[in-house]
């Protein structure tokens, strides 16, 4: 249905006459006659009002399919950090009432935890700045600290705080329960590593390998950091150095090796992977995890400038090849650029 007939339609549904719905406006009566012809649409900014006064949400007067409702309610996630409250219950609201509709239950699923993640960051964004505020005014006590665990992922020191169990019981479930889909896998193995229970990774990592999708140059690196579990470095240099050999020019090799020395604190290997991941990586777009490690190097080992200019190229990246404008990636790239350049001396 076009805006102008949607109008009219709400307001008779108000029992509204064009006069009364007008001067709630603060427009000419000849304004709404024009809406309701299709004359002329209404200003944007009288959209929200026109909402307010019909009772119904802005996407509700343009008879949006439930997809092009889905495809906004992405969209605007992926463009605000934070959204107004109003916003995030009518949003909330539609995407529980698809969650019975068979045709829209996965994606409106996969939405709801966008929605509930996305307002936890903003939290979270919210609980890191005081906190450190507080830390920073006392910083002889605990105080916050345990906040800042929960908001930024700080070490737990205590091992019962900081296992994965929980995660490792969920992934091993699911692998359980789809044998022939690899991710599962992946997760389990990530979490059972993380832990040092390198006997459960390399019986996982055995029923990984049999899958026809599974990648065999992951599953090397997986051998690699099994090793690395069992405290048995040697070994796991030897499979990432064989890995390199074997695979000189393939980006996912080259990545994973970076990884791998990364996380060793092997930092100038590390980066010269990178470069050479991101380099050998034919893809376009192609993905900015190697330039946020290297910019995560630089800072790590005081090069503010260098990690500057890094996002420099992120920025560039999110511009030419993802097509970037206005997203929260890209606010975000900008804003870590300019908190590194306030670092430099």
């Amino acid at each position: 249905m076009e805006l102008g007939k949607k109008i009219r339609q709400l307001r008779f549904k108000a029992e509204l006459t064009q006069e009364q719905l007008a001067d709630r406006l603060g427009v000419a009566p000849q304004s709404v006659s024009k809406w309701e012809n299709e004359v002329t649409m209404p200003d944007i900014t009288t959209l929200p009002m026109l909402a307010e006064v019909f009772g119904v949400s802005i996407d509700d007067m343009f008879d949006l399919t439930a997809d092009q409702r889905l495809n906004r309610i992405e969209n605007r996630m992926d463009i605000e950090e934070d959204l107004p409250q109003d916003v995030f219950s009518e949003y909330e609201e539609y995407l529980k009432s698809q969650l019975t509709d068979e045709d829209h239950k996965k994606r409106a699923t996969e939405l709801i935890s966008y929605l509930y993640w996305h307002r936890m960051d903003t939290y979270a964004r919210k609980v890191s700045k005081y906190a450190k505020e507080a830390v920073r005014m006392d910083p002889g006590k605990k105080g916050c600290q345990w906040m800042l665990i929960k908001s930024d992922g700080h070490v737990a020191w205590d091992w019962n705080m900081s296992n994965h169990a929980s995660a490792i019981d969920f992934y091993r479930e699911l692998a359980e329960s789809n044998p022939d889909k690899r991710m599962p896998y992946l997760y389990l193995i990530d979490n059972l590593i993380a832990d040092h229970r390198a006997d459960e990774a390399e019986e996982y990592l055995g029923k990984l390998s049999a899958l026809e999708d599974s990648n065999p140059i992951l599953n090397q690196a997986y051998r690699a950091y099994i090793a690395l579990a069992r405290f048995d470095e040697k070994t796991a240099d030897g499979i990432i150095e064989d890995l390199i050999s074997s695979h000189p020019d393939d980006s996912v090799c080259l990545f994973e090796a970076a990884q791998y020395y990364a996380g060793k604190c092997g930092y100038s290997k590390a980066i010269d992977l990178y470069e050479r991941s991101f380099a050998a990586e034919k893809r376009i777009p192609r993905f900015q995890d190697e330039l946020m490690g290297i910019a995560e190097i630089y800072e790590i080992t005081g090069d503010y400038r260098k990690a500057a200019e890094t996002y420099d190229r992120i920025i560039d990246l999110l511009k030419n090849e993802w097509k970037l404008t206005e997203e929260v990636e890209l606010k975000d790239a900008e804003r870590e650029k300019n908190r590194l350049l306030a670092k430099v001396k």
